[in-house]
């Protein structure tokens, strides 16, 4: 499609274009003129730089028009367009794209997600006793859904590469690891073999996951060293005397 042909009348209607940016915009906020642009057959758009500090690389856009063998140019449309490099709010996201971890507050309620990929559906009662007593603490009986592979590789990943794992700086100076100290209490499920729950009031993570090889100083095995306190030995001075 051929470019619009250029318009003298649009052209020189810069005044008329300012004078409408002005009728918009905060006093002194329309900068100089920065060029128009042909959007078709009689029919251009001014821009003016916007000078107000909120809006910095923003433009006034004034789109100008005039009607077939007419001589003189009206006002169609005033707006505040951003230009090249302008300062543009964040992409929208959804709610529920939006959240992160620790976003959540009293109160608050998380969107529900039908197709979570950390779930799976659980498991209903077979009429079983064994069977279902054994499903009700392992997999899950009763409820809705559960946590899938991806979902439990994603918690020990997170878990193990955060504050409950082996390379925090209070587990490197630890004397042993969580898995020899007598507060230690396993998983039960496939997460057993790595991680367990600190029940230590001593230990700045009791009541918290914690890995096998995580630790601190307030191991059950473990003591302080203890210095020996005894009577020093006399000193015998043979060069001081006393007169008598």
């Amino acid at each position: 499609m051929p470019a619009p042909k250029e318009d003298a009348t649009l052209r020189a209607a810069v005044e008329l274009a300012r004078d409408a940016a002005q009728s918009i915009a905060e006093p002194g906020t329309v900068g100089e003129h920065l060029g128009m642009q042909m959007d078709g057959e009689r029919l251009a758009t001014h821009y003016f730089a916007c000078t107000a500090r909120a809006y910095p690389g923003w433009r006034w856009a004034i789109t100008v028009a005039r009607v077939p063998r007419g001589k003189v140019a009206t006002v169609c449309e005033t707006n505040l367009v951003p230009g090249e490099g302008a300062l543009l709010a964040p992409e929208w996201l959804p709610y529920a794209d939006r959240l992160a971890p620790g976003d959540l507050g009293a109160g608050d309620v998380l969107p529900y997600k039908e197709d979570d990929p950390l779930l799976e559906p659980g498991f209903e009662a077979t009429g079983e006793e064994e069977v279902d007593e054994l499903a009700t603490w392992e997999l899950g009986l009763g409820r809705k859904r559960v946590l899938s592979a991806e979902g439990r590789e994603a918690a020990a990943q997170r878990w193990y590469e955060g504050e409950s794992g082996p390379h925090t700086e209070v587990a490197e100076k630890a004397p042993a690891p969580c898995a020899t100290c007598g507060f230690f209490i396993p998983m039960a499920g496939a997460l057993r073999s790595f991680f367990g729950v600190c029940a230590n009031a001593w230990s700045p993570s009791d009541g918290r996951v914690v890995s096998l090889d995580h630790g601190c100083g307030a191991h059950s095995e473990v003591d302080v060293e203890h210095e020996e306190h005894g009577q020093p030995e006399p000193i015998l001075d043979e060069v001081a005397y006393d007169l008598v």
